[in-house]
């Protein structure tokens, strides 16, 4: 359909691909392998095998070498007529009995790769070498006397694969194409990473096949797109790279790296033609390529596929590191993880990108799913963290640890030229996407954040890429099935659009793939509207302490920079508006496979930028108030804002970084809902209007029935001395959630001493039937009696804001008290504060729990002032 015409299979979840290269398959291993060979035929695809046998391979050993071809010729017997050995990412150090035979590790490999293609008959064949990129030539590629070898000593007829400058290509020029070219004595085939995501699960790339100009097709033997784990998320990649296959004309002006900004990464401000928003030609001739344009095309194919009835089962995981085995482990069965992509068709294959060498510590630690067969089937497996799957056994053994696990390769061929093929897999970690299992759901490390106390006291409340980066952290789980039968169907017409059952209000659209395109768009670059985003909140961010100091100083001169910034607040609010749409839209789509992919991104990108908003509107009634910043203001809008735009996590972590919390980043780790939810919540700051549902959270919480006693005690005094400071969190159903502060506690306290306790005594007199009241009460009551402005120094010193945080029983989603605390920090630091502390009962564990968290930790030494009161505190 596509012109893709080639699918290399290397996954590391088959254990036999590098682990256990010697292993033979055996009859189930093979039934698979040989369906799924015959399938790639049946579609019009060459399907090659690869082997990675470069970890422990005797280069000089006969009896490996046969073993080796061994192997091979059983793949062939199953059909295959197209071979690939990989050497990437292994110690480029012979053993000492190679030492003694080969002249170098280049004629070791060469050795055994030629010997391999003669003994199979000279098929279609493809070498990954082992400095498979610029960076990893040594001292570089004209003089890398490894790549000189292979270029002068390996059979002509083998290809070559090649990832470009960098393990993951910004550009790719024909000058360096020329030169590998030349080095290699033939044109190399590709190996493009641009799209891969398995070193960052923070990540997945939406955007256009771009930086490689048309004028590279003639000087190539084909591509291979390496693109994200999860299959679904692939669209956008495979289809701009065959719209790019087609075409012999650059449509996109070249950027220009001369410039101040590191040729390695450029850092860009505006879209990848240098204008934000740009206008692209809405038609074009065939043969021109223009990134945007080819953007614009693939999601309107795109859409379609979102409307297709398509089911999926399992729990959704959010990527975080793993460990990876020692020694390789056993397998466990289950479904094809890694097929051919029959849906494509002009040469393209999925690896996993070349990985950057390190100990062996990257490894994949669950299946990166494929979601589509070439059988059409609607089954998917999710990898499992814990056990290790086997793609090509049946779902019979299970093993209890990790293993390996990795995602095919896509390829694209060029017009010219014989076929390639793919590349393996490197060695990263991949984010666990959906698939089919009918099981139990399993209890995840992470439990939500709920405080629910029935006694409130005091406060309560492989391959390693050359990128800056960590992949964050995944939780093994078990499957369960999706229990949303209105939004999708398990019947057989999986693949006949179905939009007519979706409201037209609840219905994506163009525009609405178009954002999620531009919030995850590619490694160097965000699209178009995320970087608005960015671009509209540090400009508010950063000019709200501007605004006011005018509003103060000359209120006639002010009006019109009160207008902008209101009117650029209004606008960042509806962009927030159009991400809530976008999300609950996906939640509500057919296709539930793409919906698994997708969510657990969306969900994240989702959350943050309604964070931003949320802290913009409590900026806006800081402004509409008059109440200004204190002296700490400078310190928190000016630091760190050289270079917002740094890539690491992608858009959603260079939006967090905006938001003015150091020391933060254990408030943007939770996990995702298991299950696919529409569910909003919205933070935003307290109203007048908002004082009996925040009553009424305090006393559901506190178990207290009749009396307001206990909420008098915890919240009325910051709703009443300190609203500024007071956010709410909020579902369809109203308030479920509440965060309150006080900016300096001993000021507070005074201010509690003068104008609520006096009212508080009068309200609830110490009389003698005070033991008849619930202990709770009672213990709030004799508070107010006894109360006296009495806070030690080293609390007034280094935390000095008070506190108050807590969620209904009913919010499970640990990620809303994480952002709930994170907004209110943010309003601490903006009025100069860095420390905040809390107060409880030593005996009441599950706010310690609580709390704990969302990274308070016990005051040390504890006040022995104030016994049974236990202290928690965090620096921000």
């Amino acid at each position: 359909k596509w012109g893709m015409d080639s699918y290399l299979y290397a996954p590391k979840d088959d254990y036999k691909h590098r682990a256990y290269w010697r292993d033979l398959y055996t009859v189930e291993e093979a039934e698979h392998l040989t369906g799924l060979i015959t399938a790639a035929r049946e579609c019009g695809i060459t399907f090659y095998y690869a082997l990675s046998p470069g970890l422990d391979i005797t280069y000089s050993s006969t009896k490996e070498v046969s073993v080796l071809k061994r192997k091979l010729e059983q793949v062939s017997q199953f059909g295959c007529t197209a071979f690939a050995l990989l050497f990437d990412d292994i110690e480029p150090e012979m053993s000492e009995a190679d030492k003694e035979v080969f002249q170098s590790f280049a004629h070791a490999q060469v050795s055994v790769t030629n010997d391999i293609f003669q003994h199979l008959g000279q098929p279609r064949f493809l070498l990954c070498p082992t400095q498979y990129c610029a960076t990893r030539a040594m001292p570089n590629v004209a003089s890398s006397e490894y790549l000189n070898t292979l270029g002068s000593k390996l059979a002509q007829e083998i290809d070559i694969m090649w990832t470009g400058p960098k393990v993951i290509s910004r550009l790719l020029t024909v000058e360096s194409i020329e030169e590998i070219t030349e080095v290699l004595r033939r044109p190399p085939v590709i190996w493009d990473n641009l799209h891969a995501n398995d070193y960052d699960q923070k990540r997945v790339f939406l955007g256009p096949y771009s930086g490689r100009s048309p004028d590279l097709i003639p000087k190539l033997r084909g591509v291979l797109t390496n693109p994200n784990c999860e299959y679904g998320a692939n669209f956008i990649a495979i289809h701009t790279l065959a719209q790019w296959s087609r075409c012999n004309i650059d449509g996109k002006r070249d950027l220009s790296l001369n410039d101040t900004v590191s040729a390695d990464i450029k850092l860009e401000t505006e879209t990848e033609d240098g204008v934000l928003g740009e206008d692209v030609p809405s038609t074009m001739s065939p043969n021109i390529y223009h990134p945007r344009h080819a953007l614009k095309n693939a999601i309107s194919d795109w859409l379609v596929e979102f409307n297709k009835k398509r089911s999926a089962w399992g729990v959704i995981a959010k990527p975080q590191p793993c460990v990876a085995p020692t020694v390789p482990i056993p397998i466990i069965p289950s479904v094809n993880t890694c097929m051919s992509l029959t849906s494509t068709t002009t040469t393209t294959t999925v690896p996993a990108p070349p990985p950057t060498p390190v100990n062996n510590s990257n490894h994949l630690q669950a299946l990166a799913e494929v979601c589509s067969s070439v059988t059409t089937t609607d089954s998917y497996v999710q990898p499992s963290a814990g056990p290790v799957m086997n793609s090509l056994v049946s779902e019979t053994t299970v093993v209890s640890e990790p293993i390996i696990a990795s995602i095919s390769s896509s390829v694209q061929n060029v017009p010219s030229s014989n076929t390639l093929s793919s590349m393996e897999p490197m060695d990263c970690n991949t984010t666990p996407n959906n698939s089919p299992a009918h099981a139990v759901k399993i209890q995840t490390e992470d439990d939500a954040m709920v405080e629910n106390t029935s006694t409130c006291s005091e406060a309560s409340g492989s391959m390693q890429v050359e990128m800056d980066g960590t992949s964050p952290v995944v939780n093994g789980t078990q499957m369960i099935v999706e229990n949303d039968s209105e939004n999708h169907d398990s019947g057989d017409n999986a693949d006949q659009e179905s939009s007519e059952s979706i409201d037209v209000d609840k219905r994506l659209t163009q525009e609405d793939l178009s954002l999620l395109c531009d919030l995850f768009y590619l490694p160097f670059e965000h699209g178009g509207q995320g970087i608005q985003l960015l671009q509209e909140f540090n400009w508010l961010k950063s000019n709200a302490h501007v605004v006011m100091r005018k509003l103060k100083e000359d209120e006639a001169a002010s009006e019109s920079d009160i207008e902008e910034w209101h009117t650029r607040a209004a606008k960042l609010n509806e962009m927030c508006n159009a991400v809530n749409r976008l999300f609950q839209r996906l939640t509500y789509c057919n296709n539930r496979e793409l919906l698994y992919d997708l969510y657990s991104y969306v969900w994240d990108m989702r959350g943050v930028v309604s964070l931003l908003n949320s802290y913009v509107k409590w900026l806006d009634c800081v402004l509409c108030l008059g109440i200004g910043f204190s002296n700490g203001w400078k310190e928190t809008f000016m630091s760190g804002e050289q270079e917002p735009w740094v890539f690491r996590g992608g858009l959603t972590a260079d939006l967090q970084r905006l938001i003015p919390v150091d020391s933060g980043n254990d408030l943007f780790v939770y996990k995702a809902p298991e299950v696919p939810s529409s569910k909003i919540y919205t933070i935003r700051p307290y109203l007048a209007s908002d004082e009996d549902a925040v009553y009424d959270v305090c006393n559901k919480i506190c178990g207290c029935v009749g009396s307001s006693a206990v909420a008098d005690r915890l919240v009325g005094g910051f709703l009443t001395l300190s609203p500024e400071l007071c956010m709410v969190v909020e579902d369809e159903s109203g308030i479920v959630g509440y965060a309150l502060a006080a900016l300096n506690v001993k000021s507070y306290y005074q201010k509690l001493a003068i104008s609520w306790i006096p009212e508080l005594r009068m309200k609830y007199p110490l009389e003698n039937n005070i033991n008849e009241l619930p202990q709770n009460v009672q213990d709030a009551i004799r508070y107010f009696h006894s109360f006296v402005v009495d806070v030690p120094e080293q609390l007034c010193r280094q935390h000095p804001s008070k506190l108050m945080c807590a969620v209904l029983p009913s919010v499970t989603d640990q990620s809303v008290p994480k952002r709930l605390i994170t907004c209110i920090l943010a309003a601490l630091r903006a009025n100069g504060s860095f420390g905040v502390h809390t107060t409880m009962s030593s005996t009441d564990k599950q706010s310690h729990e609580f709390y704990s968290k969302l990274g308070f930790v016990d005051l040390n030494p504890a006040h022995e002032e104030h016994p049974g009161i236990k202290t928690m505190c965090r620096s921000f």
